[in-house]
């Protein structure tokens, strides 16, 4: 098995005058380590390099905060350092956050899906470093279920929200540096950016063909199924239906008490999805949607992922068999305070929503978007670090 070296240790080893004699700010969780499990705070410390604040994303520095919930700032209890919250009412870096920096690194492991929070805290950060003149640092890490991939719809500007910012698909098949500079060029934000790049790493790896220590980015993320299928599974999370939140396999497993897990096996079966198969469960979240309550759904089996067709077509599949099988109980989440269904804002869109409701075969609503996903592929094709 070949190690891939994270931009981290690419740093510290090839580029550590980036932010030698600094004073360094970090947009970090406890998933930065190097590859042998150590944190970018040790590391960086062990180097002799300056560090002067933390900035957390979603579920905080230390990644033990709970979905959706609200982090304040505060003193990191290990070092001492201020510790300020990207997750709340402050998402962008406030001058007054970094007075005391002279470049912002960041290093967070991303997990290649729309949806996922840190994709954006990245992009905040890039705005707030060009407005105040500051050099952003990102170390790269590889997208953890391959980086050839690419599926789903682009995201309608007018549905833009912190699980979905910017115009791009569903799985995007990048890593968080393509990303930065796609961002930083295609949206005008002008930053002095660099990109540690890793090393060893290629667009066709899974995860555990990196040789790098899987540490799970957030609570629900527990394993590499767990990412790959989350950018189908988590339409479910804009429903009444538990997407197993709280069990052992979130977003490998869905689920309500009003489910019926014969049925849904079975018609997702009939299906004959290439690369999975539906298996029956029952289950008992202990938090989140259902908490306490006994569940029927079914487990999604990845047996053979590089035979799947789209993890977007599994989720879309699923919403369709709920809709269909139980017309009564399925329901769509309540508009938010922005006016707009939590679904539509992981969808990017109504129209996905509206389509599914009026019975648009999935593979119809599919093939609706062949040429903006083509047209995003012309466009990522020039930001593409590796091979």
């Amino acid at each position: 098995m070949s190690r891939v070296k994270p931009g981290l240790e690419v740093l510290i080893e090839q580029q550590i005058d980036l932010v030698k004699g600094k004073r360094v700010g970090l947009v970090t969780n406890h998933s930065a380590v190097t590859s042998d499990a150590t944190h970018i705070v040790d590391a960086l410390l062990a180097a002799g390099v300056q560090i002067t604040a933390l900035f957390g994303p979603e579920h905080g520095v230390w990644g033990h905060v709970a979905d959706g919930a609200e982090i304040t700032d505060g003193t990191d209890p290990r070092t001492g350092l201020p510790a300020f919250s990207l997750y709340g009412p402050t998402k962008k870096p406030t001058p007054e956050m970094l007075e005391n920096v002279d470049v912002l690194v960041y290093d967070l492991q991303d997990i290649g899906a729309r949806f996922y929070t840190f994709t954006y805290t990245m992009s905040y950060c890039l705005q707030a470093c060009a407005e105040a003149g500051i050099p952003y640092i990102v170390l790269d890490r590889p997208n953890p279920v391959n980086g050839i991939a690419v599926e789903g719809n682009i995201l309608d500007t007018e549905f833009s929200s912190f699980v979905g910012l910017h115009p791009i698909p569903i799985r995007h098949g990048m890593t968080i540096g393509e990303l930065a500079t796609l961002f930083n060029t295609e949206y005008g934000f002008g930053a002095d950016l660099t990109v540690v790049q890793c090393q060893g790493w290629s667009r066709g790896m899974w995860f555990e063909e990196t040789g790098l220590p899987w540490v799970m980015p957030s609570p629900n993320m527990p394993t590499i199924e767990a990412a790959i299928l989350y950018t189908g599974i988590c339409y479910i999370e804009g429903t009444n239906v538990s997407e197993a939140r709280g069990t052992s396999k979130p977003f490998e497993m869905a689920g309500a008490p009003w489910a019926d897990a014969y049925k849904m096996a079975d018609y997702l079966n009939a299906l004959a999805l290439p690369g999975v198969r539906f298996r029956p469960v029952h289950f008992i979240p202990s938090a989140s949607k259902h908490q306490g309550a006994a569940c029927s759904g079914v487990q999604v089996h990845m047996m053979d992922r590089d035979a799947l067709r789209s993890t977007v077509e599994i989720g879309m599949h699923l919403i369709k068999a709920l809709q269909d099988l139980h017309p009564s109980d399925f329901q769509f989440r309540t508009p938010s305070a922005s006016g707009k269904a939590f679904f539509d804002l992981l969808a990017g869109t109504d129209k996905t929503r509206l389509a599914i409701a009026a019975g648009v075969p999935i593979n119809d609503i599919l093939a609706s978007w062949t040429d903006e996903l083509n047209a995003f592929k012309q466009v990522r094709q020039k930001y593409l670090l590796y091979v």
